[in-house]
């Protein structure tokens, strides 16, 4: 690994604390202030042409510091053939106040000597959070600067999604829905992105016969999105793919599936073609929880059992890491010491973020008051018959954090300190209930620095 014995023993040690100025290897000094400032200019920019000049200059100096984006395809080949086992890794969605978050996941990192965690964002999110992959890689970067981590830093493409209603429609729009997300796969690479979970898994058809017949328009888009994401790799990086064999909230996932699946999918490659590295299921978890009628999270229950068998399957028959775990956040905590028990490769973590968020006591009342108000006129449309205003306004309210971007990015410090505390104790649990601590030297052991975006 590309990194000086300073730049290590800080990342091991997490000697360097938050409001401490890093320093760049030929000695000269950042100020905490000089970063704030910097990533809010790549943030809220007067013109593109300013954000992309402070966005570059993060990616500079986050090198010059021994900071890097990574893949973190080679320690998933390690978990594919029984080199570590028992360590789920933690894939963090970052909605909003994304480098306040990001630097509570770095501090929570650094207290606890974690390497094996990644930042995530998915398509649907880019969206209706307003953050760019660019953007987000920026403020991810310039986190890991404030907060004196060194090492490689996992920036993954979530559920970079096929649309059913566009893929069916007619040929002409099933392409252009493709080239959308292989557009959106060469804006991610290009910003540091070198982990992407293609999701073709809204394409599975559960009213053909046939598993073969199910599964098969789900193959042909993760072969031909696996293709096109090998062909932009950076040199010297495999980039770590991953697939998914049940579209979260739906029908439960089985062994059969994943054979089913992963013989069309082989079945289609060229020889010299590296596949995908993890397997994405459902095993009864769904996006966001099940809101009950008075915006409470109803308890559900995950078939552990299945999540094993399919993650052992996964290891011994492809020689990928394992299975993963998506809508796991709102789970109780009891829960989370499952995952590494069971051989869970990675678990996808998000909507628990953002509650925590907005149901802080220091998220400003009337702030909170102005976002609901302006969700219950803007969305209103997409409230169902069914739902209480308590439903809506959980469901929505993850809309507020691009709407507000700018003002949620000004609560004044004392009340982000605050936040960051509270998000950093919840990341500090769940590093440790998923085995990832003490994990800088697994990671080390096999993830190198690329060349060069």
């Amino acid at each position: 690994m590309n990194r000086d014995s300073e730049s290590k023993e800080t990342t091991q040690s997490g000697k360097l604390l938050s409001g401490e100025s890093p320093r760049l290897r030929k000695g000269e000094s950042i100020s905490p202030d000089k970063i704030d400032s910097l990533v809010e200019s790549a943030v809220f920019g007067p013109d593109d042409g300013a954000k992309e000049d402070c966005r570059r200059e993060i990616r500079k100096l986050a090198s010059n510091l021994g900071i890097f984006p990574a893949s973190i395809q080679n320690l998933y080949e390690a978990a594919g053939k029984g080199l570590y086992h028992n360590v789920t890794v933690p894939a963090i969605n970052i909605r909003g106040l994304t480098y306040q978050v990001a630097r509570a996941v770095f501090r929570a990192a650094l207290k606890h000597r974690v390497g094996a965690f990644i930042f995530e964002i998915a398509r649907s999110e880019i969206g209706y959070t307003d953050q760019r992959p660019a953007e987000y890689a920026a403020c991810v970067l310039a986190a890991a600067i404030r907060e004196g981590f060194a090492g490689p830093v996992f920036i993954q493409g979530d559920h970079f999604q096929v649309s059913r209603s566009k893929y069916t429609l007619n040929l002409i729009q099933g392409r252009k829905e493709l080239n959308a997300i292989k557009e959106l796969i060469r804006e991610a690479i290009g910003a540091g992105f070198l982990n992407i979970d293609i999701d073709a898994s809204t394409l599975v058809d559960l009213e053909r016969r046939k598993l073969e017949e199910q599964q098969e328009k789900n193959c042909l888009v993760t072969v031909d999105m696996t293709k096109f994401i090998r062909d932009l790799e950076p040199g010297g990086t495999t980039i770590s793919v991953g697939g998914e064999i049940g579209e979260v909230g739906k029908k439960n996932s089985t062994v059969r599936d994943l054979m089913t699946f992963m013989a069309g999918y082989l079945s289609l490659f060229g020889p010299n073609v590296k596949g995908i590295s993890k397997i994405s299921v459902q095993t009864g978890t769904t996006h966001g929880g099940v809101v009950l009628p008075d915006g409470s999270i109803a308890e559900i229950e995950i078939d552990f059992q299945t999540l094993k068998e399919l993650s052992r399957v996964a290891r011994e028959e492809y020689g990928m890491g394992g299975a993963v775990q998506h809508g796991a956040s709102t789970l109780p905590d009891e829960a989370f010491d499952m995952f590494p028990e069971v051989g869970t490769l990675e678990v996808h973590l998000a909507t628990g973020f953002q509650n925590l968020i907005y149901d802080s006591p220091r998220f400003p009342k009337e702030l909170l008051t102005k976002i609901y108000e302006h969700l219950q006129r803007k969305y209103i449309s997409e409230k169902e018959i069914k739902d209480t205003n308590e439903q809506f306004l959980y469901k929505t309210r993850k809309k507020g954090f691009g709407d507000f971007k700018k003002e949620m990015w000004n609560l004044p410090e004392e009340n982000l300190i605050d936040i960051r505390e509270a998000l950093e104790n919840r990341f500090s649990l769940l590093f440790r209930k998923l085995n990832v601590v003490d994990t800088v030297e697994l990671i080390s052991r096999y993830v190198v620095e690329s060349s060069p975006l």
